[in-house]
């Protein structure tokens, strides 16, 4: 029996505001453990919360970006449950009526192959805010315990919950990365899931390929990384398959990823809204949006991705998956498009970024903002090349010392002499002691294996290390080598 996996994912965004949701308590990350609190967020007698408005104009404009729609009047709620890391023994959250309803997130399921075309969309459920809870760190060795550090209670988060339109782990890892990347071009979210900005629960089932109902879900929690997202949905759905395959019955738990071990294990048994003894919260009025604040919220909105990659494709006439790739940020979108202010090769220019500044992004594992070389810089390499002053493989190494010590091309060809060999006659010397030396690999060429053509260019390039005119070597040699 072939088995089919429905998934659901509840993403939580923590949003970039100063302050906490409730109260006026920084939001800073990393500061020294519970030295970011006060009676509000740690719910102590007699305080009153008051709502930040900052946060509900950030999630208003994510829910703008998906095209769901805004409740005129929602309403806040606790939601009940005992954790060490929430002081109040509650979570104000939202849930009969929430911020809003429906939107959609469309998923390119093509790898980048213009060809096979295949888009997917996302149906969202609903969008709401709520406070975060502290946070629990389990020391463990000959003395385990668990310390608690309460700086993030009362953190704004908006939850994103889908609907289970998600049919593998491939299109739960492109959804959240397309979320992601709406809450980047927004700047309402910080999204690095190690710090915590950005978090995924997944509800998982699977069923019969063909049937209509939906199987018994578990929810997996503590996913700290898209592939760690996409990992943990693997494992469930073929954990839940080889039980149903040997006659067993899923459970309805919820389940912890581990990343080291690959593999989940059991929390507890899966709580449903009942269990939360949900009720309004009785010291906030209703939240009201009115109409003309959406307007002028909208009016904000920054260019999203779909349309910058659509805008990218007519105006600089470069491939699809080019487009793709550079809208994928919008640092990056920037950054390629500051460049061509100074620099008129549209489609040049989206090669060096894909190659060489995506590679050093990999290596050093940063952001673009954080590399020291500016989008000037890289066209003022660029036009060196152009100009013939440089070859474009030492200006690789040109752009790995500019990305390193931050110091731009034309001093570093000038300081170490790297200006490009165009003298006809010093290349045609250096030509001729290459044939000279391999003889027998002429006579070979000569006979038939053209092959060798690139080994003689390689020589030559090895002698002048790098320096000289590559358009002239090939055309000396193939003068040369006719005689």
């Amino acid at each position: 029996m072939i088995y089919e996996a429905i998934i659901g994912l509840e993403v939580h965004a923590q949003l970039l505001t100063d302050s906490k949701i409730f109260c006026g308590c920084s939001t800073k990350y990393g500061s020294p453990p519970n030295a970011q609190t006060c009676p509000v967020c740690l719910g102590m007698p007699g305080v009153l919360p008051v709502l930040n408005k900052k946060t509900v104009e950030y999630a208003v404009k994510m829910v703008l970006a998906v095209g769901g729609r805004i409740n005129e009047e929602s309403f806040f709620a606790r939601k009940n449950y005992f954790y060490p890391d929430l002081p109040k023994g509650y979570q104000i959250s939202q849930y009969e009526k929430p911020l809003a309803y429906g939107g959609f997130v469309e998923i390119d399921l093509s790898h980048g192959k213009p060809k096979v075309k295949r888009n997917k969309r996302i149906k969202i459920e609903r969008i709401h805010l709520e406070e975060d809870a502290g946070k629990s760190i389990h020391i463990e060795n000959k003395d385990s315990k668990t310390l608690v550090d309460m700086n993030r209670c009362g953190v704004p988060l908006m939850e994103i919950v889908s609907q289970p339109d998600l049919s593998s782990p491939e299109e739960a890892y492109l959804y959240l990365g397309k979320l992601k990347q709406l809450l980047e071009y927004l700047e309402i979210c910080g999204c690095n899931m190690e710090q915590g900005n950005l978090r995924c629960d997944a509800n998982v089932s699977v069923r019969p390929e063909g049937e209509k109902n939906l199987g018994i879900k578990t929810e997996v929690k503590n996913m700290n990384s898209f592939k760690g997202v996409e990992k943990a949905l693997n494992y469930e759905i073929e954990r839940q398959i080889d039980i149903l395959k040997s006659g067993g019955r899923i459970k309805h738990e919820t389940l912890l990823w581990d990343e080291e071990k690959e593999k989940v294990s059991f929390m507890r048994t899966k709580e449903v809204s009942p269990d939360y003894r949900y009720f309004p919260e009785p010291d906030l009025v209703k939240l009201v949006v009115k109409r003309d604040w959406i307007e002028k919220i909208k009016r904000t909105l920054p260019e999203l991705p779909d349309h910058k990659k659509e805008r990218f494709l007519k105006k600089y006439k470069i491939p699809e998956y080019d487009a793709s790739v550079l809208t994928s940020s919008k640092n990056l979108a920037d950054f390629y498009e500051e460049g061509l202010k100074f620099y008129s090769a549209p489609k040049i220019l989206s090669n060096w970024i894909m190659g060489e500044v995506l590679r050093e992004l990999r290596e050093k594992r940063c952001e673009i903002g954080d590399l020291r070389i500016k989008p000037e810089d890289l066209a003022g390499l660029l036009m060196l090349v152009d100009d013939g002053i440089i070859s474009g493989k030492i200006a690789k190494d040109v752009f790995k010392e500019m990305v390193d010590t931050g110091r731009k091309a034309k001093e570093i060809v000038k300081e170490k002499g790297l200006v490009q060999v165009t003298d006809k006659g010093q290349i045609e010397k250096v030509v001729e002691e290459v044939l000279k030396k391999n003889k027998e690999n002429v006579n070979e060429y000569l006979s038939g294996k053209e092959k060798l053509f690139g080994f003689f260019i390689g020589e030559v390039m090895k002698k002048t290390k790098g320096k000289a005119d590559p358009k002239l070597v090939n055309q000396i040699l193939k003068e040369k080598l006719k005689r």
